[in-house]
């Protein structure tokens, strides 16, 4: 191997390894949840919070039969949807929200598998995620409809190969009407790809 063959394979394992460090970095570095976020975790007479494998809402007064599993969107942090989840245990469902490696829902789409292995109380599921996180929980759901009976997709849609359409799953679609990624013009696009009695919920703002 000539020099100028070493010198040219060198440069392109080091761009590699930089690439791969920026891309961990950039992964990493979600922004920090808000104030509120951080209230809404801890556990009181009504909601037992739990953050250890995954970030768990359980209703303290019923033991519920009835599952929801939450992915989070791309570099968000986990605990940012803390609020939304207490309201739901709070009106009795275990809410489980999963973390993510670098903070992208699409290195572990199948998450839940283990969610749902850990909780066999649990008799009915459903699962949800925020935008790239709806799109992998809505793969997700097409791969397990055997468990996964509902799905809830805040700013998100299912990509075009996950034709849900015929799926009988229960979805609720829940969008701003100024959301410059998850625009009005995609989620109407997705109707295409979801059940046609799909509750579609758009917020003013």
């Amino acid at each position: 191997m000539n020099k100028r063959l070493r010198l040219i394979l060198s440069v392109l394992v080091l761009l590699l390894i930089l690439f791969s460090a920026g891309f961990f970095v950039w992964g990493e570095t979600a922004a920090p949840p808000m104030p509120e976020a951080l209230i809404a975790m801890k556990s009181d007479d009504r909601v037992t919070v739990t953050d250890g494998q995954w970030l768990t809402f359980a209703p303290v007064d019923r033991q519920s039969d009835i599952g929801f599993i939450f992915y989070p969107g791309a570099r968000v942090d986990y605990r940012a949807y803390a609020p939304s989840a207490r309201q739901i245990a709070e009106n009795g469902f275990l809410v489980v929200i999963v973390r993510m490696p670098l903070n992208l829902a699409v290195f572990n789409i199948n998450a839940a598998e283990k969610v749902e292995a850990s909780y066999p109380q649990i008799k009915t599921w459903a699962i949800g995620g925020h935008s790239l996180g709806g799109s992998m929980a809505a793969a997700y759901a097409k791969s397990h409809l055997d468990s996964i009976k509902g799905l809830a997709l805040w700013a998100s849609y299912p990509a075009s190969n996950d034709d849900l359409s015929q799926s009988g799953l229960k979805v609720v679609s829940i969008f701003g009407s100024q959301d410059g990624l998850a625009t009005v013009q995609k989620i109407e696009a997705s109707r295409q790809w979801l059940p046609a009695d799909t509750t579609w919920v758009e917020i003013e703002g």
